[in-house]
């Protein structure tokens, strides 16, 4: 292994698209689902059973039950605005009559079932949907359902439950809900009940979920062909020392043993972490300085912005151990992006963020990068949460070239401070990003023994 040149890497062109620089993640415009049908229809259970079969991360059940409370002109306003951020939905409360104080958070779903009685009667509602399903079941085999949930889960008594069927629920269904029928795209005869229906439509909803796939892969793939400089102003590469390297060479080494390649990546850990806080803000400090033997110090500073962690698990975790020692009060937040083992497409499962404060700088943790898109995606959920774009700084000890380019393509204004960066050209016929020897993501691995 010898030191990289001194000079950028080679930064050929392939590809113009002049669009490929806007990341849009695939949450951006979620797979959206109405299911319609009378109270007891079995909407529900059809809900239910095209969560399970389509087996999608990140698909929220959306019940309209829960926005039984209208909403203000100001909250009508935000709905319908689309901003695609974080939300909080409330959730309603049968036996109490009222919302209750619990609030279900959604953020970043790729699938989203909208299901009510109503969920087909708002024109704004239906242009939104990608397939609109209406439960259509026999109003006596709902009026006996309804008798049943309403006794055992709700706790009702039978009389007012017969004299709410009757002056309110069945005319109002027949008035209002059984119209929004033609609505629909799909009608389910017989409810729940027709599993040969509801295998169909699960069918048609994964050809439209591989296509929305193949789509947001083709995306990441342009990403990562050049269409504008990267700007190396905003990488940061550690210098090729011959004590670096001299770690590189025992982190590398498969012979290396699990406790001895902790601590090494633990020290590379922590001066990557220390260039990556040469970017944070600092301020002088507002009262003179004593010593022990009390000599005067008028230059000193104090960090004037505050440090926020974020880890890729579980590549990112590998970065803790240095963190905690360097800032032990760090506020540290987890997002969870895993590839899909057949597709090969990023999907994000999970995010558990802390609340930005508004200016700060957020550490952005992978110990790999190699095809950049699980970073990229990371970058944009931060952003969506109110960060900065030019105070996100991605610290990681191995990246290639094409997935900082992909990175960088897509966001330019974040920094990057980086062990290793690879060099390599890409080959002709050969897919850019398994070329070089780093192309196995092992770092985690290796690092908590899962080897």
């Amino acid at each position: 292994m010898s030191p990289l040149s001194s000079q950028p890497p080679s930064k050929s062109a392939t590809h113009t698209d002049l669009q490929a620089n806007k990341y849009i993640p695939p949450w951006t415009s979620p797979y959206i689902i109405g299911v319609a049908g009378f109270s007891g229809s079995g909407k529900t259970t059809v809900a239910q059973k095209i969560i399970e079969q389509i087996n999608e991360p990140w698909t929220v059940l959306l019940s309209m039950d829960n926005f039984y409370k209208p909403l203000t002109p100001e909250q009508r306003e935000l709905a319908y605005r689309n901003e695609r951020k974080k939300t909080q939905v409330p959730v309603y409360s049968f036996a109490l009559h009222n919302r209750t104080e619990e609030k279900i958070s959604i953020y970043g779903a790729n699938v989203i079932i909208v299901e009510g009685i109503y969920s087909l009667y708002d024109p704004k509602v239906l242009a939104l949907m990608d397939t609109k399903i209406y439960v259509d079941t026999d109003l006596d085999i709902c009026y006996s359902r309804r008798l049943l949930r309403d006794i055992v889960e709700r706790k009702r008594d039978i009389e007012g439950i017969i004299e709410q069927w009757e002056k309110f629920v069945k005319p109002s269904s027949v008035a209002s809900v059984k119209p929004t029928m033609y609505n629909a795209d799909i009608v389910i005869p017989h409810g729940s009940d027709n599993t040969k229906a509801i295998d169909m439509i699960i069918k048609h909803i994964r050809k439209q979920l591989q296509k929305k796939s193949e789509e947001h892969l083709a995306h990441l793939a342009r990403l990562g062909r050049m269409v504008a400089p990267i700007n190396y102003n905003n990488i940061k590469v550690l210098p090729k020392t011959n004590q670096l390297l001299g770690m590189k060479s025992i982190i590398l080494n498969r012979e290396t043993s699990n406790d001895d390649f902790i601590f090494y990546f633990d020290r590379i850990a922590s001066t990557l972490i220390s260039e990556a806080l040469e970017l944070v803000h600092y301020s002088p400090a507002p009262n003179d300085i004593f010593t022990p033997s009390g000599y005067r110090i008028t230059d000193g500073v104090v960090q004037a912005q505050e440090v926020v962690a974020v880890n890729i698990i579980k590549s990112g975790d590998c970065f803790m151990r240095s963190l905690r020692k360097i800032i032990p009060e760090a506020i540290v937040g987890k997002v969870l992006i895993q590839s899909d083992s057949q597709t090969g497409e990023p999907q994000l499962h999970t995010e558990r963020l802390p609340q930005f404060s508004p200016g700060c700088k957020v550490l952005l943790f992978d110990a790999q990068v190699i095809s950049g898109a699980a970073a990229t995606m990371a970058v944009k959920v931060i952003l969506d949460h109110g960060v900065e774009e030019s105070e996100i700084v991605l610290v990681v000890y191995l990246a290639s070239e094409t997935g900082l380019r992909r990175i960088l393509n897509a966001f330019p204004n974040v920094k990057v401070v980086v062990g290793n960066l690879s060099a390599v050209e890409p080959k002709e016929g050969q897919d850019n990003d398994t070329d070089w020897w780093m192309s196995m993501r092992f770092i985690d691995a290796r690092y908590f023994g899962t080897d």
